[in-house]
């Protein structure tokens, strides 16, 4: 069973920060992309940022680049976002999704939901000014 395990999150001042992590697991390929996407009430889900398993990569959208850091643990198949100089406009349900890739991330999937088939519960993170 496949499964995206989220925590992580809470609540900061503006300039503060947080980390989120996401596990995966199940998956019988060992090449997995992982993607973060967040979603503000009342606004369209917005794709952040990618990790590919094998290699490490990371990619995050101008938004956040600079500020947000993806990193890997000791088990392989977590991967957390660090979020630094955190704004009120952060503000979102944050949701980590996997899905298996043989030939790592492309960043066209941070634009549509459909892309990735696996999502975690989610976490929010609201940050105050």
């Amino acid at each position: 069973q496949v499964q995206v395990v989220q925590s992580g999150g809470g609540s900061v001042q503006a300039g503060g920060s947080l980390k989120l992590s996401c596990v995966v697991s199940g998956f019988t390929q060992s090449n997995i992309c992982i993607g973060w996407f967040r979603q503000a009430p009342g606004k369209e889900r917005e794709g952040v940022a990618l990790a590919f398993g094998r290699d490490g990569s990371a990619y995050l959208v101008d938004s956040v680049k600079g500020r947000f850091t993806i990193s890997q643990g000791d088990d392989k198949n977590a991967r957390y976002l660090q979020m630094n100089s955190l704004k009120p406009e952060d503000t979102a349900m944050y949701y980590c999704a996997a899905r298996p890739s043989s030939t790592g991330c492309s960043s066209s999937w941070l634009t549509h939901r459909g892309y990735f088939g696996t999502w975690g519960q989610g976490t929010q993170v609201n940050v105050s000014s």
